[in-house]
């Protein structure tokens, strides 16, 4: 039988990933002001991801489009070139080109809303940006730190390169933190930071010059412009609280002009770095990581061997002056893992929609007919809105607290659920995207599908960041005092003081004093009351979406998480 002949089953249609999304129109619609702009903007933004952006990020998929690292020229000199693909490339030019980290920080225009903004439009966006939003994550978290910690010169010829809309300018930062000896232990940091008495830089930025010596063990933006680094300018004794935040170039001088061209050579296509008119900042990039996932992100190891580096915010307190860094990367985070899930439950439901099998009744069935397939797919859509009302929930909290106007309470919640939005929301998101993928048979199991990449992917966010089990202690350190948890305390009992749905009250989980078990204990019971708010204003406003709404409160305080996302959950409520 010719391929052509018998069965031939129909390709799935993939939706609007906004428009057509479960969650995102009817929660934007309770937490944004500006309702107008915002719909058509990410109306439009949708279009452009389903169109050519798809097709962009295909580009990175094969293996020979993988970033490539050529440590020595034709005569045996030091180069360290870093390639990338065409692919990522454009992926990173659409980035500035869309303000997706500039938006939060315009808050002159959207006040509180302006990161809720940002990460609205990067949601709808993760799916298909294969990991481009890694580098731009710790980019947002760098120009955080200047804009709290910089200097005027720093905030003058460095934040409105990290914050730009043009590709030829913006700058790409990466954060410089995990070392051989401890990971997300910086008890142990070898890389040592000595003062230069006389600068030889013209590039000081106001700031003090340091030589910075040290092998850094995972560099994930080594195509960037330059990183935030931890390094040691105190006794090994103090462990971390003698280390201090250096802003570190990649390449000298940092602010170096693009090559000129008379050929018509369009340079947005080049990479950041100009080779031509810069050098290394004595960094050696010594191989690329062969990683489970996240393969178009250029992710080394590399060293410092009298790296140029200057200092940001007070000596020796670079753990409280990174820690805007890794809050936001947090955030990031947890977007990306909704964002796949999203993706994959699209997939999973147009799947269903399309694909018949035949029935004891007689006929064919299409699978979303059957009661077990939906059973299945309703228990992963639950599970996709707890997790995002959960990460914009807090995400609201952060900006609010950017723009100023949190209250003591809410700088609490932000503190609190940080954590456990990064490690809750990556725990069960894949889980979640596994369950899609089975939904789809073995055509599930097919690279073609893009569930097996956003899946090895979003792997990465149960570690990156912070395990499980680091953030439930972060999240016991949180807590003493009391402050913390009596915030969050005073929320819960007000979002259900607020229920006027009778049909609705139900006991939520509370027990249990160990750690990991309390940290997704907080998890789910912080999902809940955010599905709960969400709830309760679908019905006041008689959103089309509130049954929905409401029975997707009811079974997650009932059921819980999809089973197997994490282990050590709570598991059914």
């Amino acid at each position: 039988m010719r391929v052509e002949e018998g069965f031939q089953p129909n390709p799935i249609h993939l939706p609007h990933p906004y428009t057509e999304d479960v969650v995102l129109p009817s929660l934007f619609k309770r937490i944004f002001p500006h309702q107008s702009e915002i719909q058509s903007e990410l109306v439009r933004w949708g279009n452009e991801i389903r169109g050519p952006i798809q097709a962009i990020g295909a580009l990175c998929d094969p293996p020979s489009s993988h970033p490539s690292l050529r440590q020595y020229d034709e005569w045996g000199r030091r180069i360290d070139e870093l390639s990338t693909s065409p692919g990522w490339r454009a992926l990173k030019a659409i980035t500035f080109k869309e303000g997706l980290i500039s938006i939060a920080y315009e808050r002159n225009k959207y006040a509180e809303w302006a990161r809720v903004y940002s990460f609205a439009k990067i949601v709808i966006y993760n799916a298909d940006a294969r990991m481009i939003l890694c580098p731009f994550s710790m980019t947002d978290g760098c120009a955080r730190v200047l804009e709290l910690f910089g200097t005027e010169e720093m905030k003058r010829d460095i934040l409105p390169r990290l914050l730009s809309r043009d590709p030829s300018q913006g700058f790409t930062a990466g954060q410089w933190m995990t070392e051989r000896p401890g990971g997300s232990d910086l008890t142990h940091t070898e890389t040592t930071a000595k003062l230069v008495r006389e600068s030889t830089s013209a590039e000081s930025f106001g700031s003090q010059e340091w030589c910075l010596d040290g092998f850094k063990w995972f560099s994930s933006a080594t195509d960037g412009n330059l990183s935030v680094a931890l390094a040691r300018t105190g006794p090994t004794s103090l462990g971390s609280r003698s280390l201090s935040l250096f802003i570190v170039p990649l390449r000298l001088p940092l602010i170096a002009s693009p090559p000129r061209s008379t050929l018509g050579i369009n340079t947005d296509a080049l990479p950041s770095l100009y080779p031509g008119a810069t050098r290394s900042n004595n960094i050696y990039v010594h191989r690329l990581k062969n990683k489970i996932g996240t393969h178009p992100v250029p992710t080394a190891e590399l060293s410092l061997n009298g790296a140029k580096g200057y200092l940001i915010g007070s000596l020796n307190e670079g753990v409280k002056t990174i820690s805007p860094v890794l809050n936001i990367t947090r955030l990031h985070s947890a977007i990306l893992s909704v964002s796949s899930l999203s993706r994959c439950l699209q997939i999973a439901r147009s799947y269903a929609s399309i694909r018949t099998i035949s029935s004891s009744a007689g006929g064919d069935t299409l699978l979303r007919d059957l009661p077990l397939h939906t059973f299945t797919l309703a228990k992963v859509s639950v599970l996709y809105r707890a997790l995002t009302h959960l990460t914009f929930g807090v995400v609201c909290l952060l900006g609010r607290s950017e723009n100023g106007n949190a209250t003591m309470e809410e700088n609490a919640m932000l503190r609190l659920l940080t954590p456990v939005a990064k490690g809750f929301v990556a725990s069960y998101a894949v889980g979640g995207m596994e369950e899609c993928m089975i939904a789809l048979g073995g055509q599930g199991y097919m690279e073609e599908t893009g569930i097996g990449r956003m899946i090895r992917d979003a792997s990465v966010e149960k570690i990156w960041e912070g395990t499980a089990n680091v953030l439930a202690l972060d999240v016991i350190r949180a807590c003493a005092g009391g402050r913390v948890m009596n915030a969050f305390s005073a929320w819960g009992m007000k979002a259900i003081s607020q229920n006027t749905l009778d049909e609705s009250r139900t006991q939520l989980p509370l027990s249990t004093v160990v750690y990991r078990p309390i940290f997704f204990l907080l998890g789910q019971v912080a999902s809940g009351l955010f599905l709960l708010e969400h709830a309760c204003w679908a019905v006041r406003e008689g959103e089309e979406t509130a049954a929905a709404d409401l029975e997707a409160f009811r079974r997650w305080v009932r059921d819980g998480p999809v089973d197997g996302g994490s282990g050590g959950g709570t598991g059914g409520a």
